[in-house]
């Protein structure tokens, strides 16, 4: 390294000024409520202190090392430093410098913000979209998928609904195309790892029923909803549990119409002969869920209360976000995803699968559609650009804190 080279790095060129600003007042955060907890134990601030440790252990480092490099520049702009000296701060520079970087980055991660849910089980709901009886046959080859992919990962799985297309819609042996079915995903950070599923799912194939060897688009919805314990304490959601009307988890039982109806649709021996099925309207934001899948009303409608809960929430996470986003955007231009949007493609022809978000194509479709380690690949990529884009977000959140005249002079 030339001294040139040596001397021109500043610590902006390593993490933004936003950025360092926010970590600095996240360690400063932590030296208060430390200092707090050594007084008298509080859970909650705990449970703060615990999220924002290595924010603060991060920022010391980082500081140390940005003191010991400007050191070494003055070192080396000093005309009065002898040639051996000036040799050993040149190689004090290099590694001086490499450890800066590094540790800029690992601080950027650390201020990556955690998902409220990204603890919990999820539910993964699927519906067939566009593409008549074809999306409906991919709806439940998706569902293998994941179902594959859990039991490689070892997750609990169980089918909390299930329902099918009459047998007249184009299904392939004993197997029914899926009008909709939701998977329950009984493990713990379920919801962070499959939350990047969400969106629309399009295949390119020839269906069995073409004569002619067409290849048809068909598609998907997945949803990823969080899966919520029967309670849920305030140390657990960090609100006040199921209790506070501002939070993503309250849910007023008065709120909600419940019906009750003889199952009906294709399969089993129960449809149309008891009063076991059960519909729940939140009427303030006309959600509907509908459960036959027992014998047992109890069972459905248990079912029902978890699937609408969950579904509210993941509502008003992705309402406050969008606000969040609109923010962000009237700053930097952040780009919006969502779960209405086409995020991956499955083509049947040439055996290929390609994620439109992280831009990685891969040429093991049957892999991947066996939930193998090419799926993981390509899970992998999307958590990348995810986190990726959130740091984006990140950055334009701070800098639209900043007051107009300071933003103008950064320009």
């Amino acid at each position: 390294m030339s001294f040139h080279d040596s001397v021109k790095h500043s610590s902006s060129q390593y993490i933004t000024p936003a950025l360092l600003g926010r970590a600095r007042s996240l360690a400063a955060e932590h030296v208060l409520l430390s200092a707090q907890l050594d007084e008298r134990f509080d859970s909650k601030t705990a449970k703060r202190v615990g999220e924002i440790a290595n924010i603060a252990r991060y920022v010391k480092k980082w500081e140390q090392s940005e003191k010991a490099l400007s050191e070494l520049k003055q070192l080396l702009h000093d005309p009065a430093t002898d040639i051996e000296l000036r040799d050993l701060a040149l190689e004090d520079v290099s590694t001086t410098t490499e450890e800066l970087s590094t540790l800029s980055n690992k601080l950027t991660l650390s201020l990556k913000p955690t998902h409220p849910f990204a603890h919990l089980p999820c539910l993964l709901e699927i519906r067939p979209g566009a593409g008549g009886s074809e999306a409906a046959l991919f709806a439940r080859d998706l569902l293998r998928m994941y179902t594959a992919f859990c039991a490689r990962s070892g997750f609990r799985t169980g089918v909390l609904k299930l329902e099918e297309q009459d047998a007249g819609s184009g299904g392939s042996g004993s197997e029914l195309p899926l009008q909709e079915v939701v998977l329950e995903v009984d493990a713990q950070d379920a919801y962070g790892l499959l939350r990047t599923e969400a969106g629309v799912h399009r295949v390119q194939r020839v269906p069995a029923t073409e004569s002619k060897g067409r290849t048809h688009t068909s598609a998907a919805q997945v949803m990823i909803l969080p899966n919520f314990p029967k309670s849920i304490s305030t140390e657990e959601s960090g609100e006040d549990g199921y209790n506070d009307p501002g939070s993503d988890y309250y849910l007023d039982p008065s709120d909600v119409r419940i019906d009750i109806m003889r199952a009906r649709g294709a399969g089993g021996q129960h449809v149309n002969t008891t009063d076991s099925a059960v519909r729940l309207t939140h009427l303030p934001t006309s959600t509907v869920v509908s459960v036959q899948d027992s014998r047992s009303q109890h069972s459905n409608r248990e079912k029902a209360w978890q699937l609408l809960r969950g579904k509210l929430a993941q509502s008003r996470r992705e309402a406050r976000e969008e606000e969040v986003v609109k923010l962000r955007r009237s700053v930097v231009g952040v780009a919006k995803t969502g779960r209405g949007d086409k995020v991956r493609t499955y083509n049947w022809g040439q055996q290929r699968v390609t994620d439109h978000r992280s831009g990685i194509t891969i040429h093991n479709l049957e892999d991947v559609m066996e939930g193998g380690s090419s799926l993981n690949q390509v899970m992998d990529s999307v958590r990348d650009w995810m986190g990726e884009l959130e740091i984006q977000n990140l950055i334009a959140e701070e800098e639209s804190a900043k007051p107009t005249d300071v933003r103008r002079d950064a320009k």
